[in-house]
């Protein structure tokens, strides 16, 4: 299963972003009825990962393995091996783990308009916490002017956009220095069936300790170092991910990873795939 894991691309996409079905954008005429209910992490139950943003990955790195995915090296956060979240149940997500931003903020997001550094909030229409009308939930906007909830929804996106571009940059240095390889992670169940994720990449330790001195002084001052290890501490959660996926109907994977053998190209997102059954 592949999604789309820009994530400033919420509604401004020819495929929609991850969890979002109809984005549009807020406007207190159109809107001035419709309110939000309170509601659960249900929508993120069958998402195998999500994008991340380089300041949550100190936090997030405790609990998901953290991998780059697609031209942009999109920092992703794996939470499973199959199309499922094995850190939600029930609707609710793990109360010892982390939780995204990109999932915190829906079903809010920043959308662009026609100015090129300009973003507007927008709501998921598709979500089953909107409402128009009634008296069940919080309004989203009181006399002509936005809430308390969709101020503090705009506060809040506005923060995750102004964190993509440190992210992007990240990014883009770890390209510049040729840091980042193709790996893939298999599975073998008790039962005999096979999993496997593949179309990501990791940073090649290797490669990082043989950095020029001057290029790991400037980022041991810009927070690029820390963050690069953070991530490669955050592999060994692939054994959380096992353990996890132990506790659920047959299953008790032996996981390795491995460099892509099949000279084929980077894939844009990863993709969980059931290799046999």
């Amino acid at each position: 299963m592949t999604h789309k894991t820009q994530a400033d691309q919420a509604g401004n996409a020819p495929s929609r972003p991850l969890f979002y079905k109809v984005p549009q954008l807020l406007h207190s005429q159109v809107h001035s009825r419709w309110r939000l209910k309170d509601g659960d992490a249900a929508f993120a139950a069958e998402a195998p990962y999500v994008p991340i943003l380089v300041s949550e990955l100190a936090a997030a790195s405790r609990n998901y393995p953290i991998v780059f995915a697609g031209d942009d090296a999109q920092p992703l956060a794996v939470l499973g091996l199959e199309k499922r979240n094995l850190f939600v149940k029930d609707g609710v997500w793990r109360d010892d783990s982390y939780v995204p931003a990109y999932v915190r903020r829906y079903p809010f997001a920043f959308v662009a308009t026609s100015d090129p550094d300009g973003f507007a909030l927008a709501i998921d229409a598709g979500s089953e916490r909107v409402m128009d009308g009634g008296e069940e939930g919080v309004p989203l906007f009181e006399n002509d002017k936005p809430s308390a909830l969709t101020q503090s929804a705009l506060d809040f996106c506005g923060a995750f956009q102004n964190d993509i571009a440190t992210t992007r940059a990240f990014a883009d240095a770890l390209k510049a220095q040729d840091l980042l390889i193709d790996r893939r992670a298999d599975a073998t169940l008790p039962d005999g069936r096979k999993l496997g994720l593949d179309g990501f990449q990791v940073i090649d330790a290797e490669k990082l300790s043989k950095l020029p001195d001057e290029i790991v002084l400037e980022w041991h001052n810009n927070g690029y170092l820390a963050w690069a290890y953070f991530h490669l501490a955050s592999l060994d959660r692939f054994q959380s991910l096992l353990r996890l996926q132990a506790a659920m109907p047959k299953s008790h994977p032996d996981v390795s990873q491995s460099e892509h053998s099949d000279g084929a190209q980077k894939r844009a997102n990863p993709k969980t795939k059931k290799v046999a059954s």
